[in-house]
């Protein structure tokens, strides 16, 4: 059989720029009709991921955005694993259930090893889950003292926006405690002067996503326990430990926020950020059984037993959940120390050189919350530009720094953050205070004509 070269020329592969698939645009909204070589297709996905911000120049993120080989390794051994189906993957399962059991443990739960928790998507899926047992929990209570449960409410500081979908989804009337002048976050005084018959908890944050700073769990807990002294209320609490949940127990273990306070009936935490997991899993857990509705319960056959299940997702993967085990396996109490405490230290330089740049004042230096800084302009100075224009100018050279307005009632305010997470190091944390000085020198020079607003400076937001 006699082969026209030129017939065959448009398959060759010996360049894959020079294929007949990457000379002509593939189709974007719609299927293309015709297969394409593996490595071609591959080319043109990679080709659009440059498009990309470097991940590790998000400094807004709280999300995980390096991780050891090994896990890259084991998350390819798991990329066929259904977290669900708890037959077919029996040690995956086992998995899970150490994990929930080691994060009792971590967070002193009264009997941990006999825990009720779970897996889940993320810190926002495990938060409703939370809230959800906590209003399952209070209608309990309603009905069988003959009362109305059309009134549900929820009291929190100042939230991202996982709780206002919860609320939304779910029908309860959320109490957010707003900012008022120095006071940015959720106080005793405040979160009483909210609650009622009607309350289904307090969720107090470890970690705001505004300011990075903790919440008075243990103040607002002894606020609470008076209150039902003094009036018979008896309202429980959620901790929304989604950042520090997994840093606080490591570096700061004499502080008083999780299962040691009675009133404390749940805790959501995110795997995937300070928990040092690839993105996609969070974690709640329950005080005791008891805590946990059956009603929200389903039953499933686990080797021929049963395991209870409750999500809001139904298929999952399961690589995010063997990655968690193996670094609660590979760190430990000391690994994760170590790994939280460099971040501080990191995070406490930034704050002295930003603090010495002359413009900044501080709100949060390192003290008191999560691994990370944030500060404002200072007032009563023209500075030429505002925080969105340098947060603008800092994207030339890759580096997405968030500057964002607060939420009621300081919407007047404008700060900007850094969260120092665990492949953010001293070198990196140099080169981005080089950035900066080199952007107010520019923006000095050539101030803008008229400063950003915070609709047209980020595209920022707080999930």
């Amino acid at each position: 059989m006699l082969h026209n070269k030129n017939s065959v020329r448009g398959a060759l592969e010996d360049d894959v720029f020079a294929s007949t698939d990457l000379s002509t645009a593939m189709p974007k909204y719609r299927f293309p009709d015709d297969e394409h070589v593996p490595r071609h297709a591959f080319q043109v996905v990679r080709d659009e991921l440059m498009l990309d911000g470097n991940s590790r120049q998000n400094l807004a993120t709280f999300c995980q955005t390096w991780v050891e080989p090994e896990i890259n390794e084991l998350m390819t051994l798991s990329v066929d694993k259904n977290m669900i189906d708890k037959d077919e993957y029996p040690q995956t399962a086992e998995l899970e259930a150490r994990c929930v059991h080691m994060l009792a443990d971590l967070w002193n739960s009264p009997d941990a090893a006999d825990t009720m928790g779970t897996s889940t998507t993320g810190s926002s899926e495990a938060a409703m889950l939370g809230g959800m047992a906590l209003l399952w929990k209070w209608r309990e209570r309603r009905r069988a003292a003959g009362l109305p449960t059309d009134r549900p409410n929820l009291v929190t500081g100042p939230v991202q926006i996982c709780w206002h979908k919860f609320a939304r989804y779910w029908d309860v009337e959320l109490r957010e405690i707003p900012m008022e002048g120095d006071r940015l976050l959720m106080t005793p005084e405040e979160a009483v002067a909210r609650v009622d018959e009607n309350t289904i908890g307090v969720v107090p944050t470890l970690g705001v996503t505004f300011t990075c700073q903790y919440e008075p769990v243990a103040d607002v807990a002894a606020a609470l326990d008076k209150l039902q002294k003094d009036t018979g209320l008896d309202i429980p609490m959620h901790v929304d430990g989604a950042s520090g949940g997994f840093i606080a127990p490591f570096v700061e273990p004499d502080l008083v926020w999780d299962f040691r306070l009675p009133r404390v009936k749940s805790i959501n935490a995110s795997g995937h950020k300070f928990g040092l997991a690839p993105l996609g899993v969070g974690w709640v857990v329950w005080r005791d059984a008891e805590d946990l509705p059956d009603d929200l319960v389903f039953h499933v056959n686990y080797l021929g037993g049963d395991m209870a299940v409750f999500a809001l997702n139904f298929s999952r993967p399961g690589g995010q959940i063997v990655a968690q085990y193996y670094n609660f396996l590979r760190l430990g109490r000391e690994g994760y120390r170590k790994i939280h405490e460099a971040g501080y230290e990191t995070a406490r330089y930034l704050a002295g050189e930003i603090a010495a740049m002359g413009p900044f004042e501080l709100i949060y230096d390192g003290h008191g919350g999560i691994p990370g800084l944030t500060w404002k302009l200072k007032e009563g100075v023209d500075h030429g530009f505002n925080l969105f224009d340098l947060a603008d100018r800092l994207r030339t050279r890759g580096w997405q720094v968030p500057a964002y307005t607060l939420p009621p009632h300081r919407e007047d305010l404008a700060i900007q953050r850094v969260l120092v997470r665990h492949d953010f190091s001293r070198d990196m944390a140099s080169l981005l205070l080089d950035d900066y000085r080199r952007s107010m020198a520019m923006l000095d020079k050539h101030a803008p004509k008229e400063s950003l607003t915070a609709e047209e400076g980020t595209s920022f937001n707080h999930a």
